[in-house]
């Protein structure tokens, strides 16, 4: 497991968070949650969060996540989770300096779908389409640059201008952490966010 390393300033000895797990299994993160004080928060997107959540969780997708709007939360623990594991452990990292301040960080291990294997409950919205926005970002770019090299060298050179865009577009979404094509495919009916149960998440 991850431990955080951090010092207390005032004492220059380690911090009492320093050996405390940031990675921690779907048992333990529940009985964290059943702890005042303490909060969870979803690190996917918008459309993850509105298929399948548990139940209690506030959705901050990674891509917006700061260290200062958790410590602004005011909760004394803070757990993580995403879909597998990766970006939560991702968003504990980035906060882990919040350990300074008195705020456990934690990531649930493997993610929502650790939790669902381990017999925890979830909320499922069945309407919402199985595939997320991301997913369907790749596929329709992969669709595209595989068509455009066909066309580009079966039937005209100028349609390998169709790959090229696409590449430009996903060093930009990279580079700025912003995909436009996501985002026009995010505003698709199967794709619109609805309001999630009451205190489950804010969108």
């Amino acid at each position: 497991m991850t431990t955080a390393t951090s010092m207390d300033p005032r004492t220059e000895q380690p911090s009492p968070f320093a050996t405390t797990p940031i990675e921690v299994d779907p048992r333990t993160a529940q009985r964290m949650l059943a702890e005042p004080g303490t909060i969870l928060i979803d690190v996917r997107e918008a459309d993850e969060h509105a298929r399948e959540r548990i139940a209690g969780a506030k959705l901050i997708p990674l891509s917006v996540l700061t260290a200062k709007e958790i410590a602004e939360l005011g909760a004394r623990r803070v757990v993580f989770h995403c879909k597998g594991g990766r970006r939560s452990l991702d968003a504990a990292t980035r906060c882990a300096s919040l350990a300074q301040r008195g705020i456990a960080i934690h990531s649930v291990v493997g993610g929502i779908e650790a939790w669902r294997s381990a017999g925890l409950g979830t909320e499922i919205n069945a309407a919402r389409p199985k595939m997320s926005v991301m997913q369907q970002t790749q596929i329709t770019i992969g669709t595209l640059v595989v068509a455009g090299t066909a066309l580009g060298f079966l039937v005209n050179p100028w349609f390998l201008a169709l790959p090229a865009f696409m590449g430009c577009g996903m060093i930009f979404a990279g580079a700025t952490g912003t995909c436009g094509l996501a985002t026009v495919i995010g505003l698709a009916p199967w794709n619109r966010a609805t309001k999630c149960q009451s205190g489950s998440c804010s969108l």
